[in-house]
């Protein structure tokens, strides 16, 4: 749990990143990166798969939680490799296990893409392809999507959001509560920034690590469902699950299965 993490802080490009951080025994590393919109609270049911052997480290992501933006600063994707490469560098970390969702996810990818030295292996969850080729139709939307958002009123995109992202009524309340902390003009600047800037369209580009890309099965956001098998497919180094009666938030929605899928892959021993 956070609350038995330390809670530390650093100061990145206009932005006071804060994270909170285990101490392990071991030279063994655990990075965990949150979605659009919430905080690293997200994988609270996720810390206590890793034993007391592994260092952990899940921040707020600059313009989430408590991580705030300098006073006229505007979230930029791009910013966020260059705050975890300052976690490397402050913990002096070789290698890290690496764990995303979502917006999370597309980060972890970036960091294999440029920086593969950095990864000794990625969990994916429910997260976009960044090197897929996009339809016409979904250029089109993407184009579209910046006006479609100021036309909503913003209690109601919250709304809509939330019950997007979960099955379960207290994982939709607590990414409510998450998206109420931020203003709407910040959140469809994290939602148009990370649409643009990760996309590389690089379609034979492969993963040079062991890949677990989860996905639920009623995750209904985006093209994430309908490009994972596909993806996997034509990926020796992913293995894809889905997750039954999940949505978006799908190690929130299903977390025991999901704990047990990662201590699998992760092949770390974990109670029934």
């Amino acid at each position: 749990m956070s609350e038995n993490m330390q809670h530390l802080k650093f100061r990145n490009l206009d932005c006071e990143i804060h994270y909170w951080y285990r101490k392990g025994s071991g030279n063994k590393w655990v990075l965990f990166f949150h979605g659009a919109g919430v905080n690293h609270e997200m994988f609270e049911p996720q810390f206590d798969v890793f034993d007391q052997t592994y260092n952990i480290i899940a921040w707020d992501a600059r313009a989430h939680g408590r991580s705030k933006l300098d006073q006229g600063k505007r979230f930029d994707f791009k910013d966020m490799l260059s705050d975890c490469i300052k976690l490397y560098e402050i913990y002096n970390i070789e290698k890290s296990i690496l764990i995303g969702q979502s917006l999370g996810g597309n980060l972890a990818q970036e960091i294999a893409y440029y920086n593969p030295e950095f990864v000794d292996r990625i969990v994916l969850i429910d997260c976009a392809k960044n090197t897929g080729k996009l339809t016409f139709i979904e250029k089109c939307s993407l184009k579209s999507a910046r006006f479609l958002f100021h036309c909503y009123p913003w209690k109601t995109l919250i709304t809509q959001s939330a019950d997007a992202s979960a099955n379960t009524i207290s994982v939709r309340k607590y990414t409510s509560d998450c998206f109420n902390n931020l203003d709407k003009n910040t959140f469809i600047d994290i939602m148009m920034d990370l649409s643009g800037s990760c996309l590389h369209e690089v379609t034979e580009y492969r993963f040079k690590q062991p890949v677990l890309l989860l996905c639920g099965a009623d995750d209904k956001l985006g093209n994430i469902r309908k490009v994972a098998e596909p993806w996997a497919k034509n990926d020796q180094n992913i293995t894809l699950k889905i997750i039954e009666n999940a949505s978006h938030n799908s190690n929130q929605d299903q977390s025991v299965i999901v704990n047990r899928l990662i201590a699998s892959f992760c092949t770390i021993n974990i109670e029934s």
